[in-house]
């Protein structure tokens, strides 16, 4: 229970303990006059009165506000079939808006049950949601969007996943919950794909919502490093119709946070911006956010950020606290660097990556990228000795010796 409930009660409970007190002089005393026992019932009736007022206040006593987070009806088979929305995001918005008192309601355009892409239920904040009743009930009964009522809610938090791209940006009762919240000074968010939503979103004005806003969400270079399969079958790239909605699309290096506040507008670049966007939202709505421990792949890519402009303090704090991070993470995220890399700049930070990584992870097919990724620098010495080091492991490892074989003879 909340200190201003507790105060509440203990307030309610002292008034009713008067009123009995005063209640029982006035029966069982038998030396007062006949002023003092009107003076008395006048304080009793006081008290009384006092005591219904307090307990209304209480009784009163609302969240802090109320939100409604949307998803995808889109997906089928876990997003093997067609892509569904992002569980990971869900989760951690869920968490942050529960944390902070909030009301929530989840919905989709077709409500009822709704499809999320493979996801990894034993990660943290999945485990968490998961194990909440209320929770699951409420994704498994999602609201219909379009018998959802926006004076209801004070924001909306629309969760990515690239089936946001299929049944979102022509969705009529999407659009108007959205506008009627945002001109009613309500918070309208979006993070990832999720802005996929406000593409098509006009203002009582005929203005796009976004035209002229700061904005945020999935962008292209991400689009093409992640979205492969099904990025051919969109009708529009996000970053792109953002643009060619007026709006002023901002964005970090790939994969990276990033969220884009502008007024009452609130959007997030990617899976990692999630946590983010949703304590953005909950400033947005007055509140002041409570200290939460940051999730571990956001912490995560947080150093991998801090590690493109000065590796050693951050390699260091990952030696130091091992345990707060997901060291392979950072691995990965400079395999996709190399991948994507525009400049030896570019390059160099991904090698630098994968070389933390690499400490943590016994990988053969990262130390072949980190060759590769030395080869590229025109480190053929640093290249040779990664691959020496992975053969005296697996002396039988193929790849391995091919790389090595072919730097030997460019050598000659």
């Amino acid at each position: 229970m909340c200190s201003c409930h507790a105060i509440l009660n203990n307030h309610q409970y002292r008034i009713y303990s008067f009123h009995i007190y005063f209640t029982s002089r006035v029966v069982c005393s038998t030396h007062q006059s006949n002023d003092e026992v009107s003076i008395m019932r006048i304080f009793i009736t006081f008290l009384v009165a006092l005591s219904a007022l307090v307990g209304t206040a209480f009784a009163g006593q609302k969240a802090p506000g109320k939100v409604l987070m949307v998803v995808s009806s889109y997906g089928v088979d876990q997003g093997e079939t067609q892509p569904g929305f992002e569980f990971d995001e869900l989760a951690k918005a869920y968490l942050v808006f529960a944390a902070n008192g909030l009301s929530i309601d989840i919905a989709s355009p077709k409500g009822g049950a709704v499809e999320a892409d493979k996801y990894n239920p034993e990660k943290a904040y999945n485990a968490q949601f998961l194990a909440d009743p209320d929770a699951v009930n409420k994704l498994n009964n999602t609201l219909n969007l379009s018998a959802v009522k926006s004076q209801h809610y004070n924001a909306i938090f629309v969760v990515g996943g690239k089936g946001a791209m299929f049944d979102f940006h022509n969705n009529q009762a999407l659009q108007m919950l959205v506008a009627d919240i945002y001109q009613r000074n309500g918070i309208v968010s979006a993070v990832c794909h999720g802005p996929a939503a406000l593409v098509n979103v006009k203002l009582a004005n005929g203005d796009y919502l976004v035209s002229g806003k700061r904005v945020n969400g999935f962008t292209n270079e991400e689009e093409k490093a992640f979205g492969k399969k099904w990025a051919p079958k969109f009708e529009f790239m996000l970053e792109s119709k953002l643009i060619e909605r007026g709006a002023s699309f901002e964005k970090a290096p790939m994969m990276l946070k990033h969220v884009a506040v502008d007024g009452n507008l609130v959007t997030g670049q990617n899976p990692f911006s999630t946590a983010a966007t949703a304590i953005e939202v909950v400033k947005a709505m007055g509140i002041k956010p409570v200290a939460m421990k940051p999730f571990k792949d956001d912490a995560t890519i947080e150093l991998a950020a801090q590690m493109l402009t000065d590796v050693k303090p951050a390699a260091a704090e990952l030696a130091a606290h091992t345990e707060r991070y997901q060291p392979e993470l950072i691995a990965m995220y400079g395999y996709y660097r190399m991948m994507f890399a525009a400049s030896k700049s570019d390059l160099q930070q991904a090698v630098n990556l994968m070389e933390v990584g690499r400490l943590y992870m016994d990988n053969p097919q990262l130390i072949i990228a980190l060759a590769q990724g030395y080869q590229k620098l025109d480190d053929v010495a640093s290249a040779k000795q990664r691959l020496t080091e992975l053969l005296q492991r697996n002396p039988k490892f193929e790849p391995a010796q091919t790389l090595l074989a072919k730097l030997e003879q460019s050598k000659q």
